[in-house]
């Protein structure tokens, strides 16, 4: 398969909708916008956004954590059978809002279920296939809580509200993927200005792929 396939992670208030809405802009005026697909998870197609209804509902309260875990591991294989392996094989650069990074770091650490137990189990929806390149935005998470509260405190989920521990174990998560997969887990700091990380995030993927921002290397 010939695609790219670039997802990005952090924990909650890094910014990622902002930045990926520009990457994708950009990416479009380069490619055209039939060359690139930006989707999310959990969702992407019919049945994984129903199944992110069923996760992000706030009266979901007394869900379990496996049945979480196992909720994020449907949606993300079924997005993978009907958006993901499609673009890729058109030759699409594909630009996904999370991925199983996601997975290890809430359910896996978060909920405690294990970081190990939670990955093996997204083997199977998975089979194999990860992106080529991640980018991990990182923030301290009370500076990301503070963000939600100021600018999407009306588009708060069932996970958002969770408690400040629960978003630093996260987090720690998400620095020990960086740590254990520096190939493919590149780090950007999203504490800094929008324009500053978007510039970051550009310039990491052009290091990866050169055909891609080519202008980054007249900069």
């Amino acid at each position: 398969m010939a695609g790219k396939f670039i997802s990005f992670e952090g924990p909650d208030g890094a910014g990622k909708t902002s930045v990926l809405q520009q990457i994708e802009h950009d990416l479009e005026a380069e490619l055209g916008a039939n060359q690139v697909l930006y989707t999310r998870e959990p969702g992407g197609n019919p049945i994984s956004e129903q199944i992110r209804q069923l996760l992000f509902n706030p009266a979901n309260t007394e869900m379990d954590g496996r049945t979480e875990a196992l909720l994020f591991a449907a949606a993300r294989r079924q997005h993978i059978v009907s958006e993901i392996v499609p673009a890729l094989k058109a030759d699409k650069v594909i630009l996904c809002d999370r991925y199983v990074d996601s997975s290890i770091a809430y359910q896996g650490a978060g909920r405690q279920l294990g970081e190990e137990a939670v990955w093996q189990m997204n083997q199977f929806a998975i089979d194999g296939l990860l992106p080529q390149l991640t980018i991990y935005l990182d923030i301290e998470s009370a500076l990301g809580l503070r963000r939600i509260a100021e600018h999407r405190a009306d588009q708060v989920n069932r996970l958002d509200k969770e408690q400040l521990s629960f978003h630093r174990t996260v987090r720690q998560a998400y620095l020990r993927l960086y740590h254990q997969y520096p190939e493919r887990i590149k780090l950007i700091d999203a504490s800094q200005p929008l324009a500053k990380v978007i510039a970051d995030v550009r310039q990491t993927i052009h290091a990866r792929y050169p055909d891609l921002f080519a202008e980054e290397s007249k900069r």
